[in-house]
């Protein structure tokens, strides 16, 4: 961690009425870091991201941004931010480079280096091709470039991005991803929430979980599965009518660390899937297809938060 990190809360707390949303969190974000907000639904993600921006005042704690008081310097905070929001709020009656253009003239931007900015950032998000033309044809995966690109035009010190590839296809999503990642090449401190855990894993140095306005787990993503899942998981299904995963969890008790029993399958986490699969036939279990596979992210989240659908 820098010695003097862009973003540093003690404590941080934001409150709603009688409603926590954010119970008290220590965060730190290093320049050139890539840092992510993962949780379910109402975890308190967006509640953070709106004072690191901002735009919502903390209840209580310590909160500094760039080194300067959010609630104090706010709008000198605001004007070395980029933000790219959840939902595309670009401007329709503009052409795509006018989205740039117009929106560098606010930063105090010449027109001429508003320009020069907007050339430069089409190309990098490819969309030199479409500078002159209307916002709506774009695509999905080619407005959310453009609301980066948009993000990028006054040269921020951090990029502020809420769940930035939500409802993209598998392609548009990719090259999304190689877009941020040569943003973190050239160094600039990327600060995300996302639902994607394959998401979080490329693009992210450090992350956080969020459950319920608190910090339940943070470290790299590589070091929380090393910490909270096993190194493999070995995933069973049966076709036997026994109720799902469910009548097979006593059956399987001690072949893994942990049994996870849901509907359609059974998660073995083992450290060893071949050998975990070898004593399963021994005691005479027969699944009718059985899967080995590295621990992701994503058990990591489903250990932490659980499955319980959260609205």
């Amino acid at each position: 961690m820098a010695e003097h990190p862009l973003i540093f809360a003690r404590g941080l707390v934001k409150r709603f009425g009688d409603f926590t949303a954010v119970g008290g969190i220590d965060l730190d974000v290093a320049p050139g870091e890539a840092f992510g907000f993962l949780g379910p639904n109402g975890a308190g993600k967006s509640s953070t991201m709106r004072m690191i921006g901002c735009v919502s005042t903390p209840t209580a704690g310590e909160l500094r941004i760039l080194g300067m008081d959010p609630v104090r310097d706010g709008a000198q905070i605001r004007a070395r931010l980029g933000v790219c929001p959840q939902l595309d709020n670009l401007d329709p009656d503009l052409t795509v480079r006018e989205n740039l253009t117009t929106y560098a003239r606010y930063f105090g931007l010449s027109r001429a280096e508003s320009r020069r900015r907007a050339d430069e950032l089409l190309e990098f998000v490819q969309l030199a091709d479409r500078a002159g033309g209307k916002v709506e044809p774009l695509s999905g995966g080619m407005k959310r470039r453009l609301t980066i690109a948009r993000a990028m035009v006054n040269d921020p010190d951090i990029v502020l991005l809420d769940e930035p590839t939500t409802g993209l296809d598998p392609q548009a999503r990719h090259l999304l991803w190689e877009r941020l990642f040569r943003l973190k090449q050239r160094g600039v401190t990327l600060v995300l929430t996302t639902h994607y855990m394959d998401e979080a894993e490329q693009l992210c140095d450090r992350l956080v979980v969020m459950d319920g306005g608190r910090i339940v787990a943070q470290g790299s993503p590589r070091a929380l599965i090393e910490s909270y899942s096993t190194p493999e998981v070995l995933e069973l299904r049966f076709s036997d009518g026994l109720d799902s995963g469910a009548g097979y969890a006593a059956k399987l008790d001690g072949v893994g660390e942990r049994v996870d029993p849901l509907p359609d399958r059974v998660l073995v986490y083992v450290n060893n899937g071949d050998v975990a699969l070898s004593e399963v036939h021994r005691r005479g279990l027969t699944p009718s297809s059985a899967l080995v596979r590295r621990s992701t992210l994503e058990d990591v989240f489903l250990h932490l938060t659980g499955r319980t659908l959260v609205d």
